[in-house]
């Protein structure tokens, strides 16, 4: 009976059941868990309210207030003559129309993963220098920017702005450069670059007394507009996968076996090391030869390039006698020559081998060979007489850069200073002008600039005998690949021949083994119009 419903209680709504209190344990725990959460509750407010409150306030008034950078204006870039080249204007880049130039003054571009990896403060959409001037003096024409704060209210729509920091404008750089001039130079040396068949060239005039640089091309060259407004894309293409590679700055960045230029050079190191003087005469009857060492009752050819007969060193420099430089170089019969170490040590005197430290980026530092290095780039390879001739008409292992051999033909002309080449006048670059001056008696050098007018007079240069100036220069053709099928073609000198006052490199690179014409061409027609257009550069100072 006790298992059954008697009175008919609704057991659904629990009808017939007994009560049964809580028990404490229960209450308590339930009590114990609510002031739990309660007292955490309590920590965060008073987290947020009290000890972080402050901190919050501002990270709230943050979030209604926006720092934005203003930028400054960037320098301008100023040619010798004040001509504007790179400027500012409707929040762009503007560069000039000038043809030539942009090796010289490079381009703009937004910061990549390089620049922020590098350091310094950079604002992600703040365009930076990316090549040459621009980038060499990024921080001097950037400027500091300013910043502003923008106040906005919860539907981010902005409330009120204030300048808070001004931005202070970047400085102005004047250049060396005569942009008329570098424009007239970069197009002679593109049309005999494309008549010729050459693949690029660079040519340089520098002066010889404080190192700043009249002129700088390359050719070919990129387009900076183009690059700094990003577009169009087909241009920029057309750049990029050029086989020419427009953006090496060969004048710089170029390295070149420098055949016969650096004679000159060999004759000071000859005559200021005892080896031979100014009028002994050695006989070219258009080559010497030597037992080979690989076929015993062979012999080994070094061929010069016509027979001269009898010259001494003016007459040498004057013809570019292979035979006389072999054996001051690497001695022949009686006749003691330099040896590979002391031509090595010379070419690095005159700056070979080492950077000129000029005022661009990318510059290359070439090769001066040696015995130690032929050893460990050729597996081990012994260094042999051959080698020295080689090396004694700059051929063989030699790389040297147009500004390196600007630099040296400077060194020529003056009398044996070592000058840093700079692009930016004074007071932007402050490094000392003269690197060092080599001890080497100032008759040997007036000995080498006579050979080198002789060059002018009567040898291979004679297409500078012009009426107008005197001129001294050295020609060299240096052979290039494995079939010696193409050659560089270089010219080196100084004007006026009587007080010089500027140094000049010029190479053509990669053309026909058979052309004829090349560098010395180039030069002969930048100095025909200079004679029109810059008499007062081919003058000499009174």
């Amino acid at each position: 009976m006790d298992a059954q419903n008697i009175p008919g209680f609704e057991t659904g709504r629990f009808e017939g059941r007994i009560e049964k209190s809580i028990s404490k344990r229960s209450f308590w725990g339930m009590a114990f868990f609510s002031g739990l959460v309660m007292l955490l509750f309590f920590i965060k407010i008073f987290s947020l309210q009290v000890a972080r409150g402050e901190e919050f306030a501002l990270r709230g008034e943050n979030n209604r207030l926006r720092a934005i950078p203003i930028l400054p204006n960037r320098g301008i870039i100023y040619g010798k003559g004040g001509e504007k080249l790179a400027w500012n204007g409707q929040d762009a880049r503007f560069y000039s129309e000038m043809p030539g130039l942009s090796h010289i003054l490079g381009y703009m571009g937004l910061p990549s993963k390089r620049d922020f990896r590098s350091g310094g403060k950079i604002a992600p959409n703040a365009p930076l220098g990316k090549d040459a001037i621009e980038k060499k003096y990024e921080s001097v024409l950037a400027g500091v920017p300013g910043m502003k704060l923008i106040e906005t209210d919860s539907r981010n729509k902005v409330v009120s702005e204030s300048a808070q920091r001004l931005p202070i404008k970047g400085k102005d750089i004047n250049l060396a450069v005569d942009p008329e001039l570098q424009s007239r130079f970069f197009e002679i040396i593109e049309s005999v670059a494309k008549e010729r068949g050459f693949r690029g060239g660079a040519g340089i005039i520098i002066d010889i007394n404080n190192g700043e640089v009249l002129s700088l091309a390359s050719y070919p060259e990129f387009d900076s507009q183009i690059l700094s407004n990003g577009k169009p894309k087909e241009k920029i293409n057309d750049f990029i996968f050029n086989e020419n590679n427009p953006f090496l700055n060969r004048a710089v960045s170029g390295l070149y076996a420098p055949g016969s230029i650096i004679k000159p050079f060999m004759a000071l190191a000859a005559l200021n090391e005892g080896v031979i003087s100014p009028e002994k005469q050695i006989y070219s009857s258009g080559s010497i030869s030597l037992p080979n060492p690989y076929s015993p009752g062979e012999r080994s050819i070094f061929n010069d390039w016509k027979a001269h007969g009898f010259v001494d060193m003016r007459r040498a420099l004057a013809v570019s006698s292979n035979v006389y430089f072999y054996e001051i170089g690497g001695g022949f019969e009686d006749q003691k020559g330099l040896g590979i170490q002391k031509i090595a040590d010379y070419a690095k005197k005159f700056g070979l081998g080492s950077k000129t430290g000029i005022d661009l980026n990318g510059e290359q530092k070439g090769l001066v060979p040696s015995p130690e290095w032929k050893k460990n780039n050729f597996k081990g390879s012994i260094w042999r007489i051959g080698d020295t001739y080689n090396a004694s008409i700059g051929q063989g292992f030699f790389q040297v850069t147009p500004i390196q051999m600007a630099v040296y033909a400077a060194a020529v002309a003056n009398g044996g200073k070592i000058l840093r080449p700079r692009l930016v006048r004074a007071p932007v670059q402050n490094k000392r002008v003269i690197v060092r001056e080599l001890d080497i008696p100032k008759s040997y050098f007036r000995v080498v600039r006579e050979g080198m007018r002789m060059a002018v007079l009567e040898g291979t240069a004679s297409a500078l005998n012009m009426p107008n100036i005197k001129i001294a220069a050295k020609t060299g053709t240096a052979e290039v690949g494995a079939a010696k099928k193409l050659v560089n073609s270089w010219i080196i000198g100084f004007f006026p021949y009587e007080k010089p006052r500027y140094a000049f490199s010029v190479v053509l690179e990669k053309g026909p083994y058979k052309n004829m014409v090349g560098a010395l061409y180039a030069v002969r027609q930048i100095l025909e119009w200079m004679g029109v257009n810059t008499p007062e550069y081919l003058n000499p100072k009174r």
